[in-house]
């Protein structure tokens, strides 16, 4: 086996057990989701505001012909709106529907993308019982990495899939009725 086969394989073979999440920063805070339920990260652009839509939702964007719809995660968080610099990104995620329907793509703005990280799921402890500045629901857990705990995101109770697809309608709806002059 050459050196590069090598590392390779020992790579392969300590990442048995992890899995890879994208960190990310709200608030100051570390927080984490699955890299599976990604599917790309843009730059913050040019948001068209929907009239009528929870406080959360900063409106939508067009990404290569499809109307996403756009969560503020820290205001999803009730901690208010996220204060856009050049470093706030958009993570464009992609939720399965259980009636077999195309996939919904919902975008999360974040104050920063920091890196894909391997996480043992030994390294996940349960979300706390108190003391979270979040919903309990919201957190899947808390890992540790390099000796600070990252808040694993919960996606199917941050986005619930009702409540978006509720939010995607009026989305649609919106854009087919007529608009007041």
């Amino acid at each position: 086996m050459t050196k590069s086969a090598t590392a390779v394989a020992t790579t392969n073979m300590a990442s048995v057990g992890n899995e890879q999440y994208l960190t990310f920063m709200l608030a100051g805070e570390p927080f984490a989701l699955r890299i599976m339920n990604i599917r790309e990260i843009i730059q913050y652009g040019e948001i068209t505001e929907v009239p009528m839509m929870p406080k959360f939702v900063r409106g939508v964007i067009n990404l290569r012909g499809k109307v996403v719809p756009v969560v503020d995660l820290s205001a999803r968080f009730n901690r208010g709106a996220t204060t856009v610099s050049r470093r706030t990104s958009i993570i464009i995620i992609e939720l399965e529907q259980e009636d077999g329907e195309e996939a919904q793509s919902i975008g999360i703005v974040v104050d920063a993308v920091n890196e894909v990280v391997d996480i043992a799921g030994g390294d996940i402890e349960p979300p706390p019982t108190f003391g979270a500045k979040i919903r309990p629901d919201f957190i899947s857990g808390m890992a540790k990495k390099d000796g600070r705990f990252i808040i694993v995101l919960n996606l199917d109770q941050v986005l619930s899939l009702d409540e978006m697809i509720e939010m995607s309608k009026a989305i649609h709806g919106a854009d087919e009725q007529p608009h007041e002059a």
